[in-house]
């Protein structure tokens, strides 16, 4: 198996050692165990060289954010492959295995998705592939479900980054992480543009990893950090990737996913910040890299509306069968 494995690293001491010893005997070049420290300065640079000293550890003066950081290590690795893995995740046995085994058996697939589960229940799904809505949410399959229900391979809009493998050739042609989304995002917007061109991405049930989630940007399922960087971050995932003329068709669902967001962030008290992210981003968005429309790629796109259709219907579903129970 010709892969790398890197893990982006900010003051993960509590769990970094634990992540790396979960995939430390699934690989056979240690070399290729790939850790990118963003100035952590909790101690875990010294952990890490103390025991791990014959993988690869890249150190950072600044905290350049989990977009800049997985750029470098893909950049530095020497694999076909590049497995991607937060340091708050612990990969299951044969995780390596059954990554490689799935991207490896079609070459149109740029991306595997793990079954990401949760570490406090490993019964209950964290991640089983992202989806994207036409209101401009992207959000987790499966969130909080049992993982029975998702022990199917299927293709899904995009993999989370935490988890997942990518294929170096496609990364090529697509380019890699966009530095501007610095954390949040970041690997729908790769999806995304994946999808654009006709590449697959794909989930595989068999690939299993622990995820405590949101470890380095803190616990909460909201704080001002992460409102504000996905606030901005939605309007560059939606303004560089959707055409005008899906803009335009999607309109009034994007209009009122972002007023809805407004209005549950303003009852949780981050109003405020949301709305910054928001200008934020429209104040920046010239320098994101829209992807130019291709007659060619015609029918991703019709493809891409599709599933952004389905994703939709399925949320909507969800949030009635939450809202009942």
């Amino acid at each position: 198996m010709d892969i790398s494995i890197v893990i982006p690293n900010y003051n993960g001491a509590n769990y970094i050692l634990d992540s790396i010893a979960s995939i430390y005997d699934q690989i056979e070049n240690k070399k290729e165990i790939i850790v990118i420290d963003n100035d952590s300065q909790d101690g875990s640079v010294v952990l890490i060289k103390e025991k791990y000293p014959d993988i690869s550890l890249i150190i950072n003066d600044r905290n350049l954010g989990f977009a800049s950081a997985v750029n470098q290590g893909i950049k530095y690795s020497c694999s076909e492959y590049i497995i991607l893995l937060n340091n708050d995740a612990f990969a299951q046995q044969n995780f390596v295995r059954h990554l490689f085994n799935c991207i490896d058996a079609d070459r149109g697939i740029f991306s595997v998705a793990s079954q990401m589960l949760s570490y406090s229940n490993p019964s209950i799904i964290d991640n089983a592939g992202d989806q994207l809505s036409l209101m401009g949410w992207a959000f987790k399959t499966g969130d909080g479900d049992s993982s029975d229900l998702y022990e199917k391979d299927r293709i899904i809009f995009s993999s989370c980054a935490g988890g997942a493998i990518y294929r170096r050739e496609i990364l090529d042609r697509i380019s890699y992480f966009d530095d501007m989304f610095f954390a949040y995002l970041e690997d729908v917007d790769l999806g995304f543009r994946a999808n654009i061109f006709g590449y697959k991405n794909v989930y595989c049930p068999k690939a299993k990893v622990l995820h405590i989630g949101s470890a380095t940007s803190g616990n909460n399922r909201h704080n001002s950090f992460k409102v504000r960087l996905s606030a901005r971050n939605n309007v560059y995932l939606v303004l560089k990737n959707i055409p005008i003329v899906m803009l335009i068709l999607n309109a009034p669902f994007l209009i009122a996913g972002f007023l809805i967001k407004a209005l549950y962030f303003r009852r949780l008290g981050f109003g405020a910040i949301y709305i910054e992210g928001l200008i934020e981003a429209f104040k920046t968005i010239k320098s994101i890299k829209r992807i130019k429309y291709k007659m060619e790629n015609t029918m991703n796109y019709i493809r891409i509306e599709y599933m952004m259709t389905k994703s939709t219907i399925y949320f909507l579903k969800e949030a009635l069968l939450r809202f009942l129970k």
